[in-house]
């Protein structure tokens, strides 16, 4: 081979190299949906009424409650479902990770399939028991599905839970749709194990409504959760944060 051919030849090599990165780039970018947010998930909540001419509006929520006392279920009918736009229920983690060739970026695992109720007296929480089927948890890259699904064993472990140890109060704005701050403490199942939780909660009255989002961070191995691995993945952090967007609707 000349000295030309060889130097064509590096050419070739370094262009196809080049092109190999980008299309993994591609491939494994960093689309992850962005974090809940209290303001996103209000206005996510909609109601459609019927307008003359057979013209139907969208306006933000329902008809305000005068009060909020009794039980309210978790609803998943309100909203969508999906990474790009997920307006209603759902339950999910993010965990960050490094790539080869790409670097860091943010694994993200969500389901709407959610059940659970809450009890509010006057401005309290009384009780709030939630359930996940985690199941039904899939990503934002469908590679990582099944090595999710294997970390969590839920051929073993199929649900998570979260269950309300103590009353928390809401306080005055609770009723007039101002958002509020609070911290819940209960027990967190998962992977088959409880432990006992703080976490951070904002909610806010929008109509009929009750939109509750929230984020906590937890270790893994504290639930007896390896995190799953791959070729590609070069590192994952041993801990993540679990995140939920809950509306509720009186049961």
């Amino acid at each position: 081979m000349t000295k030309g051919s060889r130097r064509g030849l590096a050419a070739v090599l370094a262009v196809l190299a080049v092109l190999a990165g980008a299309g993994l780039w591609w491939f494994l970018r960093d689309d992850s949906p962005p974090e809940v947010n209290l303001d996103t998930a209000a206005k996510g909540v909609t109601t459609t009424t019927a307008g003359t001419g057979g013209r139907s509006s969208t306006t933000p929520g329902s008809v305000t409650p005068a009060t909020i006392d009794g039980t309210w279920k978790v609803d998943t009918t309100t909203g969508t479902f999906d990474y790009e736009a997920a307006t209603g229920t759902f339950v999910g983690f993010r965990i960050q990770e490094n790539l080869a060739n790409v670097g860091a970026a943010t694994a993200v695992g969500r389901t709407n399939a959610v059940t659970g109720t809450m009890a509010i007296s006057g401005t309290s929480v009384t009780a709030a028991d939630i359930t996940v089927d985690m199941t039904k948890i899939t990503t934002n890259q469908s590679r990582r599905d099944q090595r999710v699904q294997d970390a969590l064993a839920t051929d073993q472990f199929p649900t998570a839970r979260f269950e309300l140890t103590a009353p928390i109060d809401l306080g005055p704005d609770a009723t007039s749709g101002q958002s509020v701050t609070v911290t819940a403490k209960g027990d967190l199942t998962v992977h088959g194990v409880t432990k006992a939780v703080q976490f951070p909660l904002q909610a806010k009255l929008v109509g009929d409504t009750v939109v509750v989002v929230g984020s906590i961070d937890v270790t893994f191995a504290d639930f007896g959760v390896k995190v799953p691995t791959a070729p590609v993945v070069l590192s994952v952090d041993d801990h993540g944060k679990l995140e939920l967007q809950l509306l509720f609707k009186r049961a």
